[in-house]
């Protein structure tokens, strides 16, 4: 497994308008290799980095003793759709995805829901990030934004911004 991002994720990443101190919602975190290099940019900010897949998120965990040790990145196994702040939980500054169905346009209706808990979690002018640009593009979290069709999700990142 991984620890350091292949070119692509640390590109991404790279992107990110990420400064020390923020709160980052990672959704579809995988092994955990993104959060993990988000974790080491922000300093005193934090990462919490959700999965639907409890291998996924047995995986990062595994990956992540020291970051999960210093306290700047946590994880949870949560689809977006039935992600809710816990109680007491301060809300995130920036949110991002990469390859999650619900908000690239694969799953509409899911997408619908996903924006609704993503704009829940945010703080007041949040950010929503997800792959797909060059090499990240930022998605409305209004829900009165058309879903991208198929079509649109097929074509080149740059067609699509």
């Amino acid at each position: 497994m991984p620890r350091d991002p292949s070119s692509r994720l640390a590109a991404i990443v790279g992107a990110l308008p990420l400064r020390p101190g923020l709160r980052v919602l990672e959704i579809g975190c995988g092994p955990g290799v993104a959060a993990r290099a988000v974790a080491r940019q922000i300093g005193e900010g934090h990462v919490l980095a959700i999965d639907r897949s409890s291998k996924a998120i047995a995986q990062a965990l595994a990956g992540s003793r020291d970051e999960l040790a210093s306290g700047r990145l946590s994880f949870r196994h949560v689809a977006i759709e039935d992600f809710e702040l816990k109680e007491g939980e301060r809300p995130y500054d920036i949110a991002f995805a990469i390859r999650v169905g619900a908000l690239d346009g694969r799953h509409p209706e899911a997408g619908r829901i996903a924006r609704q808990r993503i704009r829940r979690a945010l703080c007041e002018g949040g950010r929503l990030y997800i792959d797909g640009g060059d090499p990240l593009r930022e998605v409305s979290l209004d829900d009165q934004e058309p879903p991208l069709s198929p079509r649109e999700v097929l074509l080149e990142p740059r067609r699509r911004q």
